[in-house]
């Protein structure tokens, strides 16, 4: 009766069963994989008695052994119509349970190869080929750059002009401004000329006018004596004792020296006047000539200085739109990069929104599969307890026959077949839960 049992259990015949959601595919075959590993044969390993070992194979194989069918007396008055019915009813639904499994994990496998396909042409769309584009940007920048330099050669060209033009236009300035000083000088001496020529012409007429001044008195002098010596003729000569009469000549002559050392003296003063005047003016000229030499190179310096700001000003101002033009690139560059974060961030977002519901639903599922859980543990222990409840029934040594090759076995002690079922049947089960507690977490 138990071998019967153990062979309904473990054959490959049973009902199919309906096909379950893609995440518990993804649950149970995942955990199938992860906690039941398989052995160099394919079978899943579990710790088995080791004389059971070669007997009794592992649940989820449809080729039973002969020396299982040795265990034709396990059911000598062991169960009866109620525990038969209820280790049937526990047979088929471990065997649509195996069933389900098998089916989850082809749903999954199938589920996997749709994702890979996916994945592979969402990469495809989403990562086209920009490697013409790059070369394009790259040869443009090159020529960007060559320009670049170029136009700043030929900017440094056009500021070494500009300066020597200011260089050149500045001594131009300088000489013409000391060409004028000269030609201001030249006609404060001609003013000076002309002056002093007047004041010769002054006194030349003054001179001329002593002169005939002069003149006119030594003839009055001469009329007067003439006169005088006229009217007294011969009549008279009185001869008196009294002092000579002056001479006229000499006091002329006297007064003559006189005026002329006057004249003298003045022309010579009016020379030292000139000297000490023309000497004032010169020194004057010379201090002012001086300033003016300073006042000009000062103005250079200041005008040179003026130049090189002006030229650091032009090339803070290239460097300023530079850096302003390099500025609106990067904020239209980031701006697209933006976009596409943006995107990116929306289409991530959608995925989270999916995820979550994704993980509610997983939720109810791990709900229901607690439920099922539950219930299966109760079935498991019911059908642990009937068959801890057969083996007692059974006798001590129930296996010690020979098999179909006439091989002898080893003595069972228990029921090998069917305590290893329960226990994959219990590792499956914990492993399934423990699966999707670990992925709810």
């Amino acid at each position: 009766m138990t071998s019967h049992h153990c062979s309904s259990l473990l054959s490959g015949k049973v009902p199919e069963a309906k096909p379950a959601s893609l995440c518990l595919s993804a649950t149970l075959a995942h955990a199938n994989r992860m906690r039941v590993r398989a052995t160099p044969l394919g079978k899943p390993s579990l710790c088995m008695p080791h004389s059971c070992r070669t007997a009794c194979p592992l649940p989820g194989t449809c080729n039973i052994p002969s020396n299982i069918g040795v265990c034709e007396n396990y059911g000598e008055g062991a169960p009866n119509g109620h525990e038969k019915v209820t280790m049937q009813f526990l047979n088929d639904r471990l065997a649509n349970y195996l069933e389900k499994v098998r089916q989850l994990e082809r749903d999954n496998e199938e589920l996997e190869t749709r994702i890979r396909k996916l994945s592979k042409c969402h990469e495809s769309t989403m990562c086209p080929d920009y490697q013409s584009y790059f070369q394009t940007i790259e040869e443009l920048q090159q020529k960007i750059l060559c320009i670049k330099s170029e136009n700043n050669s030929l900017v440094v060209q056009i500021d070494n002009a500009r300066l020597a033009a200011d260089d050149f236009r500045t001594k131009y300035q300088m000489e013409h401004s000391l060409c004028q000083l000269g030609e201001a000088d030249i006609c404060g001496l001609r003013s000076m000329l002309d002056d002093l020529t007047l004041a010769k012409c002054d006194l030349e007429a003054q001179l001329e006018s002593l002169k005939e001044e002069l003149l006119c008195l030594k003839k009055n002098h001469e009329q007067e004596v003439h006169l005088l010596r006229s009217q007294l003729g011969d009549k008279l000569q009185i001869k008196l004792d009294a002092e000579p009469t002056v001479d006229m000549s000499r006091v002329l002559q006297e007064m003559r020296c006189h005026y002329e050392a006057l004249v003298q003296t003045n022309h010579n003063d009016l020379e030292e006047w000139f000297q000490d005047q023309s000497e004032s003016i010169s020194k004057q000229d010379v201090s002012c000539s001086e300033e003016l030499r300073c006042c000009q190179s000062e103005i250079l310096e200041l005008r040179r200085t003026v130049n090189a700001l002006e030229v650091e000003l032009q090339a803070q101002q290239t460097l300023k739109d530079c850096l302003q033009n390099s500025l609106c690139e990067a904020d239209a560059r980031f701006g697209t990069e933006l976009a596409q974060m943006q995107v990116l961030i929306s289409n991530v977002e959608e995925q989270l929104s999916e995820i979550r519901a994704d993980l509610e639903r997983q939720n109810q599922e791990y709900q229901v599969l607690l439920d099922v859980k539950a219930r299966l543990e109760g079935e498991i222990n019911t059908y642990r307890n009937l068959l801890e409840s057969e083996d007692c029934k059974l006798p001590c040594n129930p296996c010690a026959t020979t098999n179909a090759c006439d091989k002898p076995i080893g003595p069972c002690v228990s029921n090998p077949c069917a305590t290893h079922v329960l226990q994959y049947l219990l590792s499956i089960i914990y492993c399934n839960i423990y699966y999707h507690n670990d992925t709810l977490v």
